[in-house]
């Protein structure tokens, strides 16, 4: 599947993507299939917005010897943050060495597909993360600030209602 949303991307809309992200450089001028390099990219510190992002996309580039079309493809969903595809079992591996690591304290599940994907992810991968003790099965209320422990605050017509 991962193949098949890959050839879906638009070639297009990822160079333009990626000019925005880089204040505007014009990428176009760069082979798609030869591996990039520093000069292929602006300075990073000269670009205003997410400059640690832009430093990341320019330092993963030349770590994996990355063309520009592999770069676009790469980006196109995740948009540079860290994807993983695999079994549900490899999936909540992956989660829970993160979590028990301290490399993250909480997780963005953003499927490429959401009704579909979504559904797998919450109905194959949560009950193994339950299992292990890492998603809970239960809730202590029905608000958000009740699942955090925090005191409802209700508004003054749910207060005149309920009056």
């Amino acid at each position: 599947m991962w193949e098949e949303l890959d050839a879906l991307t638009s070639t297009d809309v990822g160079l333009t993507r990626l000019s925005a992200r880089f204040g505007g450089h014009d990428f176009r001028h760069v082979p798609l299939d030869r591996p990039l390099t520093k000069d292929d990219f602006p300075d990073p510190n000269s670009v205003e917005a997410s400059k640690s992002r832009v430093i990341g996309y320019v330092e993963m580039s030349l770590r994996e010897n990355l063309t520009l079309r592999q770069l676009l493809r790469k980006l196109a969903g995740a948009r540079g943050h860290f994807a993983v595809a695999g079994t549900p079992e490899e999936i909540a591996d992956i989660i829970q060495d993160w979590f028990q690591s301290g490399a993250a304290d909480g997780f963005n599940v953003m499927p490429p597909i959401i009704n579909s994907q979504l559904s797998l992810f919450t109905s194959e991968v949560v009950p193994i993360l339950q299992k292990r003790g890492l998603f809970r099965s239960d809730y202590e209320g029905d608000t958000l600030r009740s699942h955090l422990g925090l005191a409802d605050v209700r508004t003054d017509q749910e207060l005149a209602r309920s009056a």
